[in-house]
């Protein structure tokens, strides 16, 4: 099955909304969500949150991008069988590629969605599609007029301006699901979607183990607030609130001091903000 094709359902509630319906002029604040998953499996409770999040109305539709995705098809049906069992509202799929990244019909639909879902994957795969492409700034439009975008694991690593590759720039560059040392200058970034541009993202936290990771991000960008969400987990952004759900931990670490890095390059610093925060928990963005 060709899921490029988008339902003839969606085109029809498209036909009462695009035109009618005026985009948000960027550099205003965004009316949206960020709904950002940390990967792994995805209860039932936490995609009804996520569908309470996104506050669908009887002809609102949701839309799955799953460039990430080496199996975009299989990907679109695990992430589709769950929102199904959520939400009656149509869900449909649009797999953008170098083909497609123009096709204003594809673009107008992705605007007058009220939930965007980025599936799991490479995010690297997904960015290489999107960055510098008319798709980018469709998303932005939703996020900007009320639409939840949603992401988990690749599909939250994207959500950051400064987006983690998971690649080590120094040393034994293998990659591996952790980092092995502290070093200066080790972790590799590559530009985002940029939907929070000061804070940095790092998925299936607690599960791999990526201490050492978030700790490369935030050496490399001390104003940042680094973000690891665990898997079954979520962060819910509006504005600067952030808010907790899921089954596990999300960590937080900001504002080294004294942080520098020695004749070898081995990181050091003398002490930072670290929180750790469960379902129902919140905290304010820098």
């Amino acid at each position: 099955m060709n899921y490029r094709i988008f339902r003839p359902l969606i085109l029809a509630v498209l036909l009462l909304f695009i035109g009618a319906k005026g985009w948000a002029q960027s550099g205003t604040a965004a009316k949206g969500n960020l709904f950002i998953v940390g990967g792994g499996l995805r209860s039932a409770e936490l995609v009804q949150t996520l569908i309470k999040t996104a506050g669908l109305k009887e002809k609102d539709y949701m839309i799955v991008l799953p460039m990430s995705s080496g199996e975009p098809e299989a990907s679109f049906k695990s992430i589709s069988k769950q929102l199904s069992a959520a939400s009656v509202n149509a869900i449909g799929c649009l797999n953008f590629d170098a083909s497609t990244v123009n096709n204003q019909q594809w673009l107008d639909s992705l605007k007058g969605a009220k939930l965007i879902f980025i599936t799991g994957g490479d995010q690297n795969r997904f960015m290489k599609v999107v960055l510098h492409t008319p798709v980018y700034k469709a998303i932005h439009q939703a996020y900007q007029n009320g639409a939840t975008v949603a992401g988990t694991s690749a599909g939250a690593a994207v959500m950051s301006k400064y987006m983690i590759t998971g690649e080590q720039l120094l040393g034994d560059t293998t990659y591996h699901a952790t980092f092995d040392k502290l070093w200066d200058g080790n972790v590799e970034f590559e530009e985002g979607m940029g939907l929070v541009e000061t804070v940095i993202i790092d998925q299936h936290f607690m599960k791999r183990s990526r201490y050492n990771r978030l700790l490369s991000a935030l050496n490399a960008h001390p104003d940042f607030d680094c973000i690891g969400i665990d898997e079954d987990t979520a962060i819910i952004i509006h504005g600067k609130t952030v808010k907790i759900a899921g089954t596990s931990q999300v960590l937080r670490i900001a504002d080294p001091v004294n942080l520098k890095a020695d004749k070898n390059h081995l990181i050091k610093m003398d002490g930072l903000k670290f929180s750790i925060y469960t379902q129902g928990d919140q905290f304010k963005l820098k």
